[in-house]
């Protein structure tokens, strides 16, 4: 048997492949690209794009290989209103409807499967549980909701797919939606906040995802949906304050009205002048806060890092990527 992880080269495909390969499994990595990952050293690499089916039934898969589909198109960078449906579904619908069926077709039935907590859309009951109505807010979230049908397709073909639904997810390394904000804490400039920043904002350690995945596969694949996210997770306040102070910064956190940028955010979007997904910045002063007990309960899972820390150690990373960037300007242009 072997762990074949699709989109494997990317950020939580990469500390699972690292992850499986250290407790002594056979892992296969299969993404559109290869970064410089140390585990390329014992873990074999091989070249897929997920859109096309042939490249896809070009992966070697027995029916007792077990399969993780961390490919996807996410939130970041910002494409415009007009280019989200070509810009999402290629990877994440057709993406999965193709490894779906290469999976059939080899005899293997056994599949983690990543969606995202944007599924949801606004809140309606808080902490949100798995039992949460599904009503997307953008091209993202339902190109994600559309692969969960695709699944209960497939289970009811005796399929096992768990699938987890993530909050933002964050480590070393990635910062994603949060890029603008850092900068502007970089240049000592205010940082806006969407409301007053009381509410709390849940991440997702990139490690705990990885952990997460593994867990399924010890709990034998079970045919259920779980909430992925942090325990405690502060208020927007506390995280950015406490980042602004480690970065040293003479940054200060401005409020907003939430109604007025939200509106102002809107009439961007429809011009295609998009600052941030609608799929953000909509709930973006809501307490959208995952319930995981399920998780817990169910596969013996436990987030093991706090947002805090995982925002600082992102930002620590990003600041070294910046300085060695601009420390390799400065020796070309010597």
């Amino acid at each position: 048997m072997k762990h074949v992880i699709i989109g494997g080269d990317g950020f939580v495909g990469s500390h699972l492949a690292a992850d499986l390969a250290a407790l002594g499994e056979a892992v296969l990595v299969a993404d559109i690209r290869k970064s410089d990952h140390a585990h390329y050293a014992t873990v074999p690499f091989h070249k897929i794009d997920v859109t096309k089916a042939d490249s896809v039934e070009s992966l070697p898969l027995a029916p007792e290989d077990v399969v993780y589909n961390l490919s996807a198109k996410m939130l970041s960078p910002i494409v415009t209103r007009a280019e989200r449906h070509d810009f999402f579904w290629p990877v994440n619908y057709h993406g999965t409807q193709n490894i779906l069926s290469w999976m059939e077709k080899n005899g293997a039935d056994r599949l983690v499967h990543f969606t995202t907590d944007m599924i949801y859309g606004h809140s309606v009951t808080v902490p949100q549980d798995e039992t949460h109505p599904a009503h997307p807010l953008g091209e993202y979230g339902e190109s994600k909701l559309a692969t969960e049908r695709l699944a209960e397709e497939y289970r009811a073909k005796g399929f096992k797919i768990p699938i987890f639904r993530p909050r933002l997810i964050i480590g070393p390394g990635r910062l994603g939606i949060l890029v603008k904000l850092v900068r502007l804490i970089d240049l000592n400039l205010p940082v806006p906040m969407i409301g007053g920043g009381n509410n709390p904002y849940q991440f997702i350690s990139v490690f705990d995802c990885a952990s997460a995945c593994i867990a399924a596969w010890k709990a034998g694949f079970p045919n259920e949906a779980y909430n992925l996210g942090s325990d405690d997770p502060p208020p927007v306040r506390k995280l950015l304050g406490d980042l602004i102070r480690h970065a040293g910064s003479k940054s200060i956190l401005l409020p907003t009205p939430a109604s007025l940028v939200k509106l102002t955010l809107d009439a961007l979007d429809a011009v295609n002048m998009p600052i941030m997904d609608p799929e953000q910045y909509k709930i973006a002063d809501e307490v959208c806060i995952l319930d995981t007990s399920k998780a817990k309960r169910e596969l013996g899972w436990q987030p093991q890092h706090r947002d805090e820390d995982m925002l600082l150690a992102a930002y620590t990373e990003y600041r070294k990527a910046r300085d060695g960037r601009k420390q390799g300007e400065r020796s070309l242009a010597a």
